[in-house]
């Protein structure tokens, strides 16, 4: 692990092009100072000591100097000595829809916006508790394996679009078993599966996932996002229509979703525009026995200023 014990020095940087601009100002400004005193051909005849090439390679030399020096007291440092850290928490898989289906814009600005939104705001509030995302639409992605680095998280989930997987269609049962997969090996920790979709697939292994996750003691909760009236789809611009010229209605499968976390003794809720319900489903997660999660993180580090110093 490599690191700046003073990052903010290196702002110091910004001065070395300032120092180079400076020090080609004053060669040129020898120069036609000496210029002056005659033909500058015949001058150099006149001062065989003097080399225009010492002064250059002094300048080089002294720029290397200074950003070593800047370097040298940013003070880099590698990790040497790796500690484990425990603290009480769960693990959370959000296993998210990015089928076309959720650009339906029964909710604003649409059902995938107002999903990455959500888990955004969620990440925000998380201090200890593992989260990883799984991604789905006809096939399945761990987009982000279990951490604990929100601020990881946070960026993975702006980059949440269908474009992430080359089959369209709603292969909820996949997801489910990946999302399984993705678990760490601690089985002393709660671990728990958000699962976001509009629930509208011809997926016939989800309840079949769900009962297998059950048996892992993994529990699913559900947020079903659509509305059963449903609302067009519309990709780039364009409704999408079916083999009939008639326009593709995407509506909520509540009831699917309702098995599906019956089996592992999770619970539903359908998110509305005032409320997506992550809050809610969080708060019931929080009821959960929770278990110790280790961490190795680096807690002593080796100074290697000396050897830039010595550059200088």
């Amino acid at each position: 692990m490599f690191q700046f014990a003073n990052p903010h020095i290196l702002w110091l940087l910004l001065v070395i092009p300032v120092m180079a601009v400076t020090l080609i100002a004053m060669s040129q400004l020898r120069k036609r100072n000496l210029a002056k005193f005659g033909n500058i051909a015949i001058l150099r005849d006149l001062m065989p000591d003097i080399s225009l090439w010492r002064v250059r390679i002094k300048s080089v030399l002294f720029l290397t100097a200074a950003t070593a020096v800047i370097f040298a007291a940013a003070r880099p440092q590698f990790g040497s000595k790796l500690k484990e850290q425990t603290s009480q928490g769960i693990e959370m898989m959000l296993v998210v829809d990015i089928s076309n289906s959720m650009l339906a814009e029964d909710f604003a600005p649409n059902r995938l916006d107002r999903t990455r939104y959500a888990i955004d705001k969620l990440f925000s509030t998380l201090e200890q508790d593992r989260v990883g995302l799984v991604v789905f639409a006809g096939e399945a992605k761990v987009q982000l394996p279990i951490t604990t680095d929100y601020r990881m998280a946070r960026s993975f989930v702006k980059r949440i679009s269908p474009s992430l997987v080359s089959v369209q269609g709603t292969e909820i049962g996949q997801a489910l078993d990946l999302a399984s997969l993705s678990f760490s090996q601690n089985r002393d920790a709660g671990r728990v599966m958000i699962l976001i979709t509009d629930g509208e697939t011809h997926d016939s292994s989800a309840l079949d996932a769900a009962k297998r996750a059950a048996e892992q003691g993994i529990k699913i909760f559900a947020i079903g996002i659509g509305t059963p009236e449903g609302a067009p789809v519309k990709v780039d611009g364009e409704f999408i229509k079916d083999e009939d010229d008639q326009m593709v209605v995407s509506r909520l499968n509540e009831e699917l979703l309702q098995q599906i976390t019956a089996a592992t003794d999770g619970g539903y809720i359908r998110a509305t525009n005032a409320a997506f319900g992550l809050e809610e489903i969080v708060a019931e997660i929080e009821k959960l026995e929770k278990g110790e999660l280790t961490t190795l993180r680096f807690e002593e580090y080796n100074e290697q200023f000396q050897w830039i110093l010595a550059i200088a």
